[in-house]
């Protein structure tokens, strides 16, 4: 009978073991070592090696640990066979201990602790324990140059993977495709495409990886072509090649291409789409609105019985809440758990929710979020505010600051166009306090935000103290804020001259600052002013006019009396003047008495715009004033005939974080009572002072008394008398009304500043009106 020798049966054995670890097969292994230890083998160093590789490859590191507290000899692969059980399993400390025990560590004991780094993200440990290696004289590996690469990568430690790269050259690492493939990447991720591209120019064998790279990097910096000719020169393309072309796309805006290629994929190849890949194409759907290609897509993956929850479910909850199908959208959301909802996913929901002008279930979710991070504070206060709910977005920033994380620069600038929205001024100084307490105050483009948000609120003193502030920080746009705050406020020369400020700044202004200059010179009066800058605007800056443009320089020279020219300068314009141009023209004409104009002016308007109570009414009151009654009456029955209702001017005034809210002839106020009374004793005063009604104002046939108490009852004057009698003496007065004050009123609140000795700020539609000590700031132009 042959007795097999000990060398054949520890190889069959071997064979055995290396068998069951392919099949995964832990019953298969175990009936192995029973045989090993039954025929006398257990004290073969080989064998027990393979044991304890099979053992911790298969999760059994109680066994695989006993064996090797057992092992009466441990040879260096024993103590990395256990090192990098633990290390794979992310148990650091284990493995950290291990390795200071090892006697004689060789290179791929360091690799294996620097791996085990890497795989938990603790890149700069990494990095230690490679320096440390050095320093020890070991000579690393390709695969330790690799991992300390990928950890260089990770973190963008350019300079730590220069010397990295040293070491390759020196060990003679160069000629390892994976080594430079790893130099690529880092290079790539770490911010130098040049020595990306002397690398990969140099490379004698590429791979796809290679390629791949190549490929993320132009695509990183939006070199589109250069990815693209990348593409169409590889002979072999993996997954990896394919998203990084449909992803390049998606992120640069040229979601079609995406779609496109992914199609191209479909067709040439046969590699599966993964979650890259149907993330990327859904994004590209949602970003094209393109809801019967999501749908489509949506049935591939539930074709193929892909895990529609955590990222793929996020696209595709986007993809259908920004193409139209929110309800879609909601039913994935309640099928896969709002737990499973992501940021992203949530203000594209949020996005849906807001066109269907439907907030109440975008909130539910919002309340429902576990992690409710800045940017979904953000995204759910700026769906308030895009849907009017001013009210509702200040409340859920106060519970923000209270029990939520700190508000960011995003954060701070939606609120600050929120008070914006209320002019409240009260509110906005409580954004500033929290922008303050937060660290946001330093931030150029929070500042920006408070130079609008207090101009708009009528402290443009307050604009004025945040934008000397930022001295050494200005942007183009906080020049531009500052420059439209003060034409806002008729500070006209000093709007001006913070422009010329700006262009000896070498700072080159926008098409936007071009906005704020014009509208400085036509709310002063500064005829030729305008002008220049105008053709500076064109011939200097290069800077093409838009419709914004063109209607302030009509409002310029027709407020100025120049009707005709305003006339020929629209006839002139290269583009279609719109509602807001010929409407200008039409306050112009009305202003002087320019009937035939008007009368042009209206049509053209109501062509565009039929619908436009302003047009009929300023027609009306054009004729009114010009004394064709008659025609003014005809105007009036073909406006209430068409259905067409006039706008009703309205004010309103803050007191004590309450808004009043006020009506010509308004009776419905609970101390209606006491303000028309104090109105009454006002309007005697006043009319002692030297106040004169202008009853020209009231454009109807009717008494002059009548007029005359029509005239005292108008919105801004009851808003103006309940602040009086509502606040300390001395207080400033904010009144806001949606209309354009009329003379009668702007003469009024002139002789009542001066009688009351307070400031009395009102913001009518067009720009604020700063009234004290019996003079406006407009200077009676406007």
């Amino acid at each position: 009978m042959n007795i097999p020798d000990p060398f054949s049966l520890s190889y069959h054995n071997s064979r055995l073991l290396q068998e069951s670890l392919k099949s995964n097969d832990l019953l298969a292994g175990k009936l192995v070592h029973a045989r090993i230890i039954k025929s006398g083998l257990h004290f073969s160093v080989i064998l027990l090696n393979n044991l304890m590789k099979f053992y911790s490859r298969t999760g059994c590191f109680s066994d695989a640990q006993l064996l090797f507290d057992e092992m009466p000899v441990k040879t260096i692969f024993t103590w990395n066979t256990l090192l990098s059980a633990y290390s794979r399993q992310a148990k650091m400390s284990e493995a950290t201990e291990i390795f200071r025990k090892i006697p004689n560590r060789d290179s791929v004991s360091w690799s294996t602790i620097i791996m085990g780094y890497n795989q938990l993200g603790r890149f700069e440990s990494a990095l230690k324990v490679f320096d440390k290696m050095i320093k020890e004289r070991v000579i690393p590996t390709q695969y330790t140059i690799t991992s300390v690469l990928a950890s260089c990568a990770a973190i963008k430690a350019l300079d730590i993977g220069r010397e990295v790269h040293s070491f390759v050259v020196k060990f003679g690492l160069s000629g390892y495709v994976s080594v430079v493939n790893s130099l690529l990447n880092m290079y790539a991720k770490s911010g130098d495409p040049m020595m990306t591209r002397v690398i990969f120019d140099r490379m004698e064998y590429r791979n796809t990886s290679s390629w791949n790279v190549m490929i993320s990097l132009h695509m990183q910096h939006g070199r589109v072509d250069l990815a693209r000719g990348q593409f169409e020169r590889m002979s072999e393309r993996d997954i990896v090649t394919w998203n990084s072309m449909i992803a390049g796309y998606n992120q640069h805006g040229h979601d079609f291409d995406a779609l496109c290629t992914f199609s191209n994929m479909l067709r040439d190849s046969l590699l599966p789409p993964d979650k890259f890949t149907f993330i990327n194409v859904l994004s590209a759907c949602a970003n094209l609105e393109m809801l019967k290609l999501g749908k489509q897509i949506h049935a591939r993956i539930a074709s193929t019985n892909f895990d529609t929850y955590g990222p793929v479910g996020n696209a595709l909850i986007s993809m259908y809440a920004k193409s139209g199908g929110v309800q879609i959208a909601q039913k994935i959301v309640e099928q896969s758990g709002i737990s499973r909802l992501d940021v992203i996913a949530f203000t594209s929901l949020l996005d849906g929710y807001v066109k269907l002008g439907d907030l109440k279930p975008a909130r539910q979710i919002f309340d429902s979020l576990k992690d409710r991070d800045v940017v979904a504070w953000t995204a759910m206060i700026v769906g308030y505010l895009q849907n009017g709910l001013n009210t509702d977005a200040v409340e859920l920033f106060r519970l923000m600051v209270r029990d939520g994380p700190k508000p960011n620069n995003f954060t701070l600038a939606a609120m600050l166009s929120v008070s914006s929205s209320l002019t409240s001024l009260n509110h906005g100084k409580e954004i500033h306090a929290s922008a303050i307490r937060t660290g946001q105050a330093s931030l150029v483009s929070v500042n920006n935000a408070l130079i609008t948000m207090y101009a708009r609120v009528g402290s443009i003193n307050c604009a004025r103290k945040v934008f000397n502030q930022i001295h050494w920080f200005r942007d183009v746009v906080s020049w531009t804020s500052m420059i439209m705050a003060l034409a806002q406020h008729g500070l006209g020369e000093e709007a001006l001259e913070h422009f010329e400020k700006l262009l000896a700044a070498g700072i080159k202004p926008d098409h936007i600052t071009y906005v704020g200059v014009l509208s400085a010179c036509t709310h002063v009066g500064l005829v030729e002013q305008g002008r220049r800058y105008y053709n500076m605007m064109k011939d200097f800056h290069k800077i093409e006019p838009t419709l914004s443009h063109y209607a302030l320089m009509v409002d310029l020279l027709g407020r100025a009396g120049l009707t005709q020219e305003a006339y020929d300068f629209i006839e002139k314009m290269p583009i279609e003047p719109d509602a807001v141009t010929w409407g200008s023209l039409l306050s112009s004409c009305k202003v002087y008495k320019n009937v035939e104009l008007g009368k042009v002016a209206a049509e053209r308007l109501l062509l565009i715009d039929p619908d436009n109570s302003g047009a009929y009414s300023a027609l009306a009151n054009l004729y009114s004033v010009c004394g064709k009654w008659d025609d003014a009456a005809k105007i009036r029955k073909l406006m209430k005939d068409g259905g067409v209702k006039k706008e009703q001017g309205i004010s309103w005034v803050q007191i004590k974080n309450k808004f009043h809210v006020f009506a010509a002839e308004d009776g419905l106020h609970p101390q209606k009572d006491e303000i028309y009374k104090m109105m009454a004793k006002i309007w005697e005063d006043i009319k002692k002072m030297g106040f004169v009604p202008d009853t020209e104002s009231v454009l109807h046939d009717l008494e002059e008394e009548v007029k005359e108490q029509m005239l005292r009852h108008h919105s801004e004057k009851l808003a103006i008398a309940f602040a009086l009698i509502s606040t300390p003496e001395n207080t400033t007065l904010r009144i806001m009304k949606n209309l354009r004050v009329c003379n009668d009123c702007h003469s009024a609140i002139k002789f009542i500043s001066k009688l009351s000795g307070r400031e009395i700020i009102v913001r009518d539609a067009t720009r604020f009106h700063h009234f004290k000590d019996g003079f406006c700031s407009c200077r009676d132009y406007w």
